[in-house]
């Protein structure tokens, strides 16, 4: 029966992304309660789940890129498992199931849906880009949705942001106090979660002397740059470089 697996041996190179979503999170989500449109809880739980990948995976991506119930990995090196497709799309998601349901302490099942994504290396700050839209799109519309609840049931809170464009939706935000332009950075954004190459100084006792070796540590950022702006392409160039 091996000769069935038709599609174990199809392979990827790189670069690549690999993007996985949440699968059918609301319900169980909101058994925590959590704070509406955002919760920085829910928030941290996913930029936590990317470093535990970064530190315990076993798999060595260049940076995460992470918003809502979104995370983009990207490889732009080896890609582990022989770059087997299917490994990636199993593997990678059922991590981060698991890694989720530890941090938020879940009680019922979840999962990930997983897409891998071909990209020339020329791509990646159109890709960012996008993703960061989606992100901003997203704002928009959770903040929109959340607020015409407290006066509207939900399907009509439905029909009336169906009916409106962006400037109508930040007009009608901004009258009942909300500016979605003083949310923070993170909402409006997304998160990194990458390496960081430092410096340390330590001695060897063989040669009896101070030498400095280079280290990496984890870092989260939640004050990352609009990437179409000069300091975004500036800032992925950082994340990338030696690439």
């Amino acid at each position: 029966m091996k000769n069935h697996e038709i599609f174990s041996d199809l392979k990827v190179l790189a670069p690549i992304v690999v993007r996985i979503d949440g699968r059918n999170f609301k319900r169980e989500l909101n058994r925590l309660s959590l704070e509406k449109p955002y919760d920085k809880k829910f928030a941290k739980a996913m930029a936590d789940s990317s470093e535990l990948f970064l530190k315990k995976s076993g798999i060595d991506p260049h940076f995460l890129y992470t918003f809502s119930d979104e995370i983009n990995i990207f490889f732009f090196g080896n890609i582990p498992f022989n770059n087997r497709l299917e490994k990636l799309d199993s593997v990678i998601p059922s991590f981060f199931s698991s890694a989720l349901t530890v941090f938020l302490d879940l009680k019922s099942a979840i999962s990930f849906d997983s897409r891998v994504i071909p990209i020339c290396s020329d791509d990646l700050n159109e890709y960012l880009a996008w993703r960061q839209a989606e992100a901003w799109r997203n704002h928009i519309n959770s903040y929109a949705y959340y607020t015409l609840l407290e006066s509207s049931c939900k399907r009509e809170a439905i029909k009336k942001l169906r009916g409106m464009n962006s400037a109508q939706i930040h007009d009608m935000l901004f009258l009942r106090g909300i500016n979605l332009n003083n949310t923070p950075e993170w909402q409006r954004r997304g998160i990194i979660v990458a390496k960081k190459v430092y410096e340390k100084e330590g001695y060897n006792p063989k040669l009896d002397k101070k030498e400095t070796t280079s280290r990496n540590r984890i870092i989260q950022n939640w004050e990352i740059p609009i990437f179409r702006s000069a300091d975004g392409k500036k800032f992925i160039e950082g994340l990338i470089e030696g690439v």
